[in-house]
């Protein structure tokens, strides 16, 4: 789940938990929007994990060796 996914889901569940005051039977929109909250949440927290362990492991990968070229030239004058 992308970060701005996890924001919209957020986003969601707090409306549904806060500002809708409409029943229905068998659903709780309370629960629902808490539900939704906790999910993106826990997405928003795994997606800045996997930011942050990316970055890590770019940061780690060793540099590439030094480029050392040795050019020999030939003498081709007439002696």
């Amino acid at each position: 789940m992308t970060i701005g996914g996890s924001i919209a889901l957020i986003i969601i569940g707090a409306i549904l938990a806060y500002a809708v005051n409409y029943d229905l039977s068998g659903i709780d929109l309370r629960l629902v929007g808490v539900i939704l909250m906790v999910g993106g949440l826990i997405g928003l927290v795994i997606g800045l994990f996997r930011i942050m362990s990316a970055r890590r492991t770019v940061d780690r990968r060793p540099a590439p060796p030094p480029v050392h070229e040795e050019h020999y030239y030939e003498d081709r004058r007439p002696y």
